[in-house]
This record gives C-alpha cells, structure tokens and sequence, in this order.
C-alpha cells in the first residue's frame, strides 16, 4: 500500500479497562480464536466484561503496524459457500462459535437464524482481518458509522484515523462512502486495517470511472468495479436495485425529491435510457457474484424519504415491495441479504417500516438510517435522529447507520463520528433494554450500583464514554478525593439525595428496621414522644421566640 501521509492512529485501552479475550476453539479446523471483550476492573475487587469493537487497537500487548495491516484471524474458510448455505445444511462455523461467545448466546441460535435469513455474518473471505459479528433482531442492535472522502476534503490517512476513532467508540461497521480521488486506496488501507465489517457503495466508484455522468454507466463498469471491491474484501455493498423507472415519476411531487445518492443516480440512468435499471435486470448475475466471496447485499432505499412531509410515500413503499422481491432471488442464490430503511419520519409513522418491511421482506435484517423525527435541527440531527432510531430498533430493526451532527451540513470530522456513534449506541442501547435483550440491563444496574455507592471511577469506566463523562465531573470537583465524596457539584454534599438515602438506610439498620411492622411500632413511639412534648409545653400551638 502507498500513500503519501500515514496515518496516526489512537490506540491504548480506553479509560478504567483493559483489552480482555475468552479462548474457544473453532468448530472443525480446531484452531484457537480469541474473542474480544473490554473488561472493566472495578474497586470491588469484581469485573465486568463489556462488548468491544475496537479491535488491537486498545491492546497494550499488541504492536500497531497500519502499512501491514492486521493479522489475520484463524479458522477462515474459502469455497465453502455462504454462511447463509452452510447454516442451512447445518453446520456451526467458525464465524457462528466466534459470535455466539461475543453475544453469550448459544451457536444454535446463531446458526437457526442467518438460516432462517433473519440474521447476517457480513465476513467476505478476503477480509480475515476482521472480527465476526452478526446483524439481527435477535441479537444486540448494531451501529454503523459512515466514512469516506469527498471530491471537495479529507485524505485517505484522515479517514483511516476515523475508522479507529469510530470502532474504538462501538462501530459496530463501517461503510465507506468515498467519493473524491484515490477510493481503491482509500478502501484498501480501510480494509487492511479494519477490525469490523467493511461496506461500500459500488456505483459510487462506478460513476467515477465515467468522469461523473451517470448516463455513461454501464453494466460491466459496474459488474467489474464490483468484483474489485469483492477481491479486496468488501464484507457487505449496498445496491440500488430496486429504483426502477417507473417508479420515478412517483417523486416529482415530494418536498425533497430523491436524497440517495445511489438513488439519484440510478434514476438519471433510467431516464435518459427510458430503460429498465441495470442492477434490476441483471441481479442474478450479481448474487452470484456476491455468493463467490460471501458478501452480504444490503439492498438500497434509493426512494427514501429525505424529508417529514414525504414519509411513507407511495415511492418509497413502491421500492420496498421490489426489495422485497429481490431478497427472495438473492437468498435462492444463496446470498445473505439485508434492507436499508430510512430516513426522515415522524414518530407516529416508525412502527410501520419495520411492520412492511419484515412482510415484504421475509424478516430479512432492517438497517436504517435514523430515521430523523423532525427536519428543523441542523447541527443536531445526531440527536433527532437518535430519537427515531431507539423507536425503530425496539420495534426490530437489527442495525442502526448513525447521523452526525454535520449532517446536511458537511463531511464530518472526527469530532462528529464520536458524537454520531455514542448517540447511536445511547439509542441502540435503549433498544435492547427495552426489547429485554439477555444482559442489557446489566450494564445500567452496574453503573447504577456504583452510582449509588460513589465510586465515580467505576460510573466513569462502565459508561459508553469514560472521558467525557469524567472530564465533566472534573470541571468542579478535580482533586482526586473528589473521586469517593458522597456528592457531586449538582447538589453539594447536604442536598444529595443518594447521601440522604443512604443516612436513611444506615438509621434504619442501627434501630432493627426491617419490617414494615418495625417501622409502625417506631412511627407510634415517635408520635407519643412528640405528644408528651407537646403537653409538657402547655398545648400551646405557638411557642414565644427565644434566643
């Protein structure tokens, strides 16, 4: 690989914990994978094991060589089909034992469900670098981060910084979305550095070899510009297939017309073709393709709604019915496949995607982007649209593709991605607790626990962001005793209502109050001690001042 600038990338553990790995043994070659976690040390004396997608990076064992790459993980298997055939011929990969450990689920169910197409393993052969991971309403919900460069800013080494930046932070994928100079390069130090799933946009790289004009687009630049990718290691693409022509003419009325950038293209095709898309037409030539190296579709919403007042429009709901169709085709073929959602869509409307998307679509993975909930907040629509994808995740969605706060705005820096992913991981998070995912509140009822009791270094380090989280506790109270009062700069050390709680509890326990009849019978005392007080005094209401 050359490049101009290396990167220089952040690396160590991130704050209270250390990079942690359970041994199990892959199924059938019998070789030794080592399945990541991110353990917390806490000031109990116990630990608790957190998800990690921050690949070597936070390894202090392990030297970090980008021009290398990573090493490869064992147990990967070429030839063998997709983890969709081998799933319903019965077999447990390697993938599948690697996942089940990371989720604490059992192989079994792994396996029941990328058969059942319900879940996905986006791991394309030539992409050993990365560590498995599944997508699907029965595991935990997933965040993509985007990435990528423009023909206007940003370099290849500024994006490979964002890659690490973003999985450090829980990117669970990454999707890069270049689409200035360099794109091959740009992927392919991604990819030899990436420790999550990889996905990209052909067609993006598609129109760059024709100049831009997306009239000048055929199916063989596109079909080879997709083996490429496949030859690199591209784990999942997303493909425009279902933007067809006549369905078109159903967005001239809409507020913002057609968002997708893939969507916009294959339309302008269309139209100056008057001809039907070339990915439709030849769509089962490209899930053989996809089928050769295991890389998963993720079918594009090209029609989605870029605004509130075009949510769940006859177009959009028009593309989802063909994606519908040709999730079927793909899976014939052997293919794993997932959908792309949207968008922008007002709360009321969420459930309805999920709903028509899991009728039409067989229960194939939903991956949507937000959906925004409101249109009037630039520089926050991480947040608007953070709002909208905690509800669509609760009711399925399997992986959420965050929004910056650049969104609409500009490219995001890196800043941004952190922002993107911990308001995707918050909404994620929220998804799983209340959808009763195993071991989600677990989490929340330790950071609780170490709330209450004051270890506000455990709080920091079991939180989604030990540094913000501490930096802010340190603007007011730095000094490190500060670290076990029983207060925080919110309520001052007499008004804490957990210090209160506590002064409470200990009372109770010093006087034997354990039973609600121990209570009444100190409650009674109490009461005819303030009485006999209360006649020794007179019987009198007001008492005179004294000094």
């Amino acid at each position: 690989m050359t490049i101009t600038v290396e990167p220089s990338v952040t690396t160590g553990p991130i704050a209270g914990s250390a990079k942690a790995y359970r041994e199990i043994e892959a199924p059938g070659s019998g070789a030794t994978l080592q399945v990541p976690f991110r353990r917390v040390h806490l000031s109990t004396g116990d630990h608790f094991d957190l998800y990690d997608t921050s690949g070597p990076y936070t390894d202090t064992d392990t030297v970090i060589d980008l021009t290398a790459g990573l090493s490869h993980r064992p147990g990967v298997v070429r030839d063998r089909g997709t983890q969709l055939q081998r799933a319903r011929a019965g077999e447990i990969t390697a993938e599948m034992a690697f996942i089940a450990a990371r989720e604490d689920m059992s192989a079994e169910l792994v396996r029941d469900e990328v058969a059942r197409g319900r879940a996905v393993i986006p791991a394309n052969h030539h992409h050993p670098e990365s560590e498995p991971m599944i997508i699907g309403k029965a595991f935990a919900v997933k965040v993509n981060a985007n990435i990528g460069n423009s023909a206007v800013t940003s370099s290849i080494a500024e994006e490979v910084d964002k890659m690490v930046w973003a999985t450090r932070w829980g990117a669970d994928t990454i999707m890069d979305l270049s689409t200035g100079k360099n794109i091959h390069e740009t992927r392919e130090w991604i990819l030899r550095n990436s420790p999550v799933p990889v996905g990209t946009v052909p067609i993006y790289q598609a129109l760059e070899k024709v100049k831009g004009d997306p009239t000048e687009l055929t199916w063989e630049i596109y079909r080879d510009t997709v083996i490429e990718q496949c030859e690199q290691g591209v784990d999942y693409m997303t493909v425009h297939a279902g933007v067809l022509l006549r369905y078109v003419p159903l967005t001239a009325k809409r507020v913002t017309g057609i968002v997708s950038r893939g969507g916009s293209i294959m339309a302008a095709w269309c139209l100056a073709h008057h001809r039907e898309s070339f990915l439709y037409t030849n769509f089962e030539e490209l899930c053989d393709i996809f089928a050769r190296y295991d890389v998963t579709f993720s079918l594009g919403d090209g029609l989605r709604p870029g605004s509130i007042a075009d949510a769940n429009d006859a177009a959009q709901f028009a593309e989802l019915r063909t994606l519908g169709e040709l999730t079927k085709i793909a899976k014939a073929h052997g293919a794993q496949v997932m959908i792309e959602g949207p968008g922008h869509i007002p709360m009321h409307k969420i459930v309805e995607n999920v709903r028509l998307e899991e009728e039409l679509c067989e229960e194939a993975p939903f991956y949507t982007l937000g959906p925004l909930a409101t249109d009037i907040a630039p520089a926050y629509d991480h947040i608007t649209s953070a709002i909208g994808a905690a509800i669509i995740a609760q009711a399925g969605t399997a992986m959420l593709c965050y929004v910056t706060p650049k969104e609409h705005l500009g490219l995001p820096d890196r800043k941004d991605v952190k922002d993107g992913v911990i308001a995707y991981k918050i909404a994620a998070h929220a998804a799983d607790l209340a959808k009763g995912h195993p071991r989600a509140q677990e989490r929340d009822d330790a950071l609780s626990t170490a709330r209450f009791e004051f270890r506000w270094n455990d709080q920091f380090a079991l939180s989604l962001d030990p540094d913000t989280a501490r930096e802010f506790h340190d603007e007011t109270l730095p000094a490190e005793p500060a670290k076990t009062a029983h207060f925080c700069s919110m309520c001052g050390p007499k008004f804490c209502s957990m210090r209160i709680t506590q002064d409470v509890r200990e009372y109770a326990a010093e006087h034997g109050l354990e039973t609600e009849a121990d209570i009444e019978a100190v409650l009674a005392a109490g009461m005819a001690e303030k009485s006999r007080e209360f006649a020794e005094h007179g019987n009198r209401v007001y008492l005179p001042i004294t000094q």
